[in-house]
């Protein structure tokens, strides 16, 4: 058999493979729609998002290969993002404009079936999911080089909305512009984030070039596209937004830089398989009461990932702690915590119990 006729051979299987990978995905549609009809009946939240870590973790376990997990992942992802909105058309709102990092782990975690709004503030976004204008919303927590992102924190404390999951999105930075060569490049344009993860590369390959801060990577990328002698550091994805040319690949200056978001919405999350619970805390204001609320955990063999203060800005000198620890503290084994955390604190509010994270290389 000659190389053109093996060739129209693979290729036809190929075609075959397609039509009934076209006919499989529908009944599955079909199916998503009428367990969409019980879940409307029951008042069932749509986003599962402990379910669906099990789906793609049961897959991934059963996957021959050649086709890769990460692949795998990918490709489900987009099929779950489809059946949630066959059952129910979902608004995600994120710190906005489109193109943004908060856009695309939103994009990559939820899937291209969402319906996407941009909001101009994180206030935007918590407002918009408090008031249930949209049922997710998408926010940044933290970055493994920045830390916390205040902001987001201090939001928690006025809006009364509730964490369902967490995702890490890996940050990779691109010097992105409609010229073609970088000795044309007079400006810089970026989040003021962006524009410090890369300061090292930035000092090294354009020196004495002007750096300006902007409000997004997105909006730097659409100055750099209408603006001559100009550039953006943003994500390589922007190029298809805004018709630039990429001039510098991967330019932060730590590789192995991460952000992890969180999906908010205006009701609690369901009991699952939750591995990990967020919480704000207030001690009372007497010796050892923050030991005291630590030991309480402690004393279950509770693991705190994460702690941190923010003042509470309605009363002076008091600070309100977040918090991240490695349990379902809704689960019924876990009451007593919750009643002897309580004891200790002036003010608590569990923020939600979800499934850890993915990472997400985009």
């Amino acid at each position: 058999m000659d190389q053109e006729t093996n060739l129209k051979r693979i290729r036809s299987e190929i075609s075959r493979l397609d039509q009934e990978l076209l006919q499989i995905l529908n009944r599955r549609a079909g199916l998503s729609l009428e367990v969409g009809s019980i879940k409307s009946q029951s008042k069932d939240n749509v986003f599962k998002p402990f379910r669906e870590k099990e789906v793609l973790n049961g897959l991934a376990q059963k996957n021959p290969g050649p086709l890769p997990d990460e692949h795998l992942r990918s490709i489900y992802r987009e099929i779950l993002s489809s059946s949630r909105s066959l059952q129910q058309p979902q608004k995600v709102v994120y710190l906005g404009p489109e193109g943004t990092f908060s856009y695309f782990a939103g994009v990559e975690y939820l899937g291209h079936s969402a319906k996407f709004t941009p909001k101009n503030s994180l206030e935007d976004v918590f407002r918009a999911v408090d008031t249930r204008e949209a049922e997710l919303g998408i926010i940044p927590l933290e970055n493994s080089m920045q830390g916390s992102v205040g902001q987001s924190l201090d939001m928690f404390l006025k809006f009364e909305v509730f964490i369902h999951a967490e995702v890490f999105f890996r940050i990779s930075h691109f010097l992105l512009s409609r010229e073609t060569e970088m000795g044309a490049i007079k400006k810089i344009y970026s989040h003021p984030l962006a524009l410090q993860q890369c300061s090292t590369w930035l000092r090294a390959n354009l020196p004495g070039v002007e750096v300006i801060p902007d409000e997004s990577t997105a909006r730097a990328a659409s100055r750099a596209s209408t603006e001559p002698g100009t550039a953006a550091v943003g994500h390589q994805k922007l190029t298809k937004f805004y018709e630039l040319n990429v001039l510098g690949n991967s330019i932060e200056d730590i590789p192995d830089n991460w952000t992890r978001f969180l999906v908010i919405s205006a009701h609690p999350p369901e009991a699952g398989n939750r591995e990990k619970t967020s919480l704000l805390f207030s001690v009372l204001d007497r010796p050892g009461s923050l030991v005291s609320a630590l030991e309480v955990l402690s004393r279950k063999g509770i693991n705190m990932r994460k702690l941190e203060s923010r003042p509470l800005r309605a009363e002076k000198w008091r600070y309100v702690f977040f918090a991240d620890v490695e349990c379902d503290l809704t689960a019924g084994d876990y009451a007593s915590v919750l009643k002897d955390l309580e004891d200790n604190c002036y003010y608590m509010r569990v923020l939600g119990s979800y499934p850890h994270g993915p990472q997400i290389l985009a």
